[in-house]
């Protein structure tokens, strides 16, 4: 019994034929918000400086950069 083989279409697929599922736009786009309050609240914690949480970010940010 000869095995069905699968040939590819001749025509190339448009950009308008590419379509994502719904999840692979939504869950980085969650996890982008999760992190972003996670910075920008501190919620119930108090820093022993006054420098907010967003400079220190950067601060961590560039100290890794320049290594």
């Amino acid at each position: 019994m000869p095995a069905l083989t699968h040939t590819r279409p001749t025509h190339e697929p448009s950009r308008a034929d590419v379509r994502l599922p719904w999840w692979a736009v939504a869950l980085p786009a969650v996890a982008f918000a999760a992190l972003l309050l996670l910075i920008a609240g501190p919620g119930q914690a108090h820093a022993a400086t006054d420098a907010s949480s967003t400079g220190q970010v950067l601060r961590h940010l560039a100290e890794l950069l320049t290594r």
